[in-house]
């Protein structure tokens, strides 16, 4: 690093793979790349062509019949993606035309991104909670020429390109995602394709390069207008290459097996089932709704969720046992795993000798009679879960540690290709979201925002975003400004404080970094959600979001009965929140803290365009929604 920028620097932790350093007033963390970077002719495809090789009859997905599953070996996934590639080419896809994908999480929609690749064409995701103008903008802008879409979707694509002249002119052809069950394939291209030669398909396949786009994934747009980000074939192979090695636990365990439920347009849901490809981990599919039984019969071993899902599985289980009248039991159990997980972290920084004999003993016990209980729910095997998308509790996260369900939490952007850090099995620092994937470099600026360079950062923007910012917006070192805000500890652990852009600057001029109070108050289990507002305001207040589910154990504990709407005004529930907020005050100085909460009426939802899809606030519609109750605090 210094011979790039010409900062004395001085090593402060190496571990043979990671190293941290001290630039000027600046820290670093690095990791040195784990594989060498692909020959000139290689793409994602690639990874599947290695996979079938290598290993033809090993399942790779797994497809949903019933209630049993049935799997896909690598020989036949590339069978069945060779074929839906040949429809594509004698459909007229050209190199480097852009397909869109509208459909929740399934295997078609991995067979229909894989064949968009074979193919030589560009994916372009869409979630399938965007609203009808979302996915008229990412079609427009993208430009893209065809969308495969799931069958309940067909008609909102279809109203979509009718009512959009520019659409309409590009003559965008709609290919429902429906697998026919004799030849699993996407019965409407079957006919045409087949007169496509082999010569033919293999140019369309090999004329992809690493620094050719593979996929155009728009960011969440909690900031603004979602942003057309250019992830490249090299991005996704410098991930599956570095990644595999890194993570052997998972990815490199015994017959590894993963339950994808969040959507598949999330740049880090979508990273992940290329990386399982080249792994050759089983990837099956779930919906949200059918999560629990999909969990039970599939049994994974490895999970890739968002804190919500292990809040409500945390929620549930204390729920469970206060039914049972076990509420005591689940209490103290909870304390001991907590506490288990506390032990390991303070042995492995150097802090203490582990879980003492008696912790132990207590542990083995709620093992028996609770924790066990709770990783059933996940189906039995787990033994890794990967989370991100969100700041997790450091309490859940000592909580499902302690149980032996390990929330390895990490770190990425839609413009790094999903994780630039994460922690790993043999190096866990709860409250961190780990060290700098192999490849990659994170520094910490001056003003502390959080910059990456590596392997997994993206080519820039495209469409409307690209005339503001016509590249990836690298500083002289080639960092890409993530536009986060954290801190790297001495061994190069990175802890995320917040985000620039939310940063409040009070009328008496305190900087306020809102995040860690949010998420402070968010370990109460009336809370849901907290906005803190203060911007150039007298002082710091919050808005508070009730959770109905924590809202309605707490009632049942108390043996009462309160509708969100009456517990707002209750004083036992708002004295519960003060509670709630003087925890968060206690980590911030009097001129950060809270001084005055409200709690609104609002349900956040995806459809009503306040939650992103991967379930994280957008602040400024929830604010604008909020105005009166914001005004309240202040008048």
């Amino acid at each position: 690093m210094s011979e790039r920028s010409g900062i004395p620097e001085s090593s402060i932790q190496n571990d043979g793979r990671h190293h941290a350093v001290e630039t000027g007033t600046r820290r670093q963390a690095e990791a040195q790349p784990l594989a060498p970077s692909r020959p000139d002719e290689a793409n994602v495809t690639s990874l599947l062509l290695e996979r079938a090789a290598a290993t033809p009859e090993r399942a790779v997905y797994a497809r949903r019949v019933g209630q049993s599953w049935e799997s896909v070996t690598a020989a036949d996934f590339l069978e069945q993606v060779r074929w839906l590639a040949r429809g594509l080419i004698a459909g007229g896809l050209g190199l480097g035309d852009r397909v869109a994908i509208l459909s929740p999480s399934t295997y078609a929609w991995s067979l229909a991104d894989f064949a968009i690749w074979y193919a030589g064409g560009v994916t372009v995701p869409i979630y399938e909670t965007d609203s009808p103008s979302q996915i008229e903008w990412i079609l427009r802008d993208s430009g893209a020429s065809r969308v495969f879409v799931a069958p309940e979707l067909e008609a909102t694509a279809v109203r979509v390109i009718d009512g959009s002249p520019k659409l309409a002119e590009r003559l965008i052809a709609v290919t429902s995602l429906v697998i026919d069950g004799e030849g699993s394939t996407l019965s409407s291209l079957a006919g045409p394709g087949q007169g496509v030669s082999d010569a033919e398909l293999e140019r369309h396949r090999s004329g992809a390069r690493p620094d050719s786009p593979a996929t155009v994934v728009y960011t969440s747009g909690t900031t603004g207008r979602p942003k057309g980000c250019l992830i490249t074939h090299g991005n996704f192979l410098g991930l599956a290459d570095n990644l595999i090695p890194h993570l052997p636990d998972p990815l490199a365990a015994p017959d590894p097996r993963t339950l994808i439920f969040l959507p598949l347009a999330h740049v880090l849901a979508h990273a992940v089932q290329v990386v399982c490809l080249a792994a050759g981990a089983t990837v099956a599919y779930s919906s949200p709704s059918e999560l629990l039984s999909a969990l039970r019969s599939f049994k994974p071993t490895f999970l890739l969720g968002v804190p919500r899902i292990f809040e409500k599985v945390y929620s549930g289980a204390y729920e469970q046992a206060l039914a049972s009248g076990r509420s005591g039991l689940f209490a103290r159990a909870a304390s001991v795993a907590r506490d288990y997980s506390a032990a390991l972290d303070n042995a492995a920084a150097g802090r203490g000798e582990g879980p003492t004999r008696g912790l132990r003993l207590k542990h083995a016990v709620f093992d028996r009679l609770v924790f066990g209980r709770i990783r059933a729910v996940f189906g039995g095997a787990l033994t890794t879960t990967v989370c991100g998308g969100g700041p997790l509790s450091p309490q859940l996260a000592h909580f499902f540690r302690g149980i032996g369900v390990p929330l390895i939490e990490g770190y990425g952007l839609t413009e790094t290709t999903g994780p630039c850090t994460v922690n790993t099995a043999d190096a866990v620092r709860v409250g961190t979201v780990g060290r700098p994937v192999p490849g990659t470099s994170i520094r910490i600026a001056d003003d502390g925002e959080i910059l990456v360079r590596g392997v997994g950062v993206f080519a820039g923007y495209t469409g409307e975003a690209s005339d503001r910012e016509p590249g990836p917006a690298l500083d002289t070192d080639g960092f890409f400004p993530t536009g986060d805000l954290g801190t790297l500890d001495d061994d190069g652990f990175l802890t995320i404080t917040g985000r620039k852009k939310d940063v409040i600057v009070t009328a008496g001029g305190k900087n306020v970094v809102p995040e860690p109070l949010e998420e402070r108050m968010r370990e109460s289990p009336l809370v849901a959600h907290a906005i803190v507002v203060g911007d150039g305001r007298p002082f710091v207040g919050a808005l508070v979001i009730l959770d109905p589910e924590g809202l309605a154990t707490w009632c049942s504990e108390r043996g009462r009965a309160l509708a969100v709407t009456t517990a707002a005004s209750d004083p036992e529930v708002l004295a519960e929140i003060q509670e709630a907020v003087d925890a968060a005050n206690a980590s911030v100085s009097r001129a950060e803290s809270i001084r005055k909460f409200t709690v609104v009426d609002l349900d956040p939802t995806v459809a009503s365009g306040q939650l992103t899809p991967s379930l994280k606030l957008r602040r400024d519609v929830v604010l604008a929604a909020c105005g009166e109750a914001v005004e309240s605090l202040y008048s």
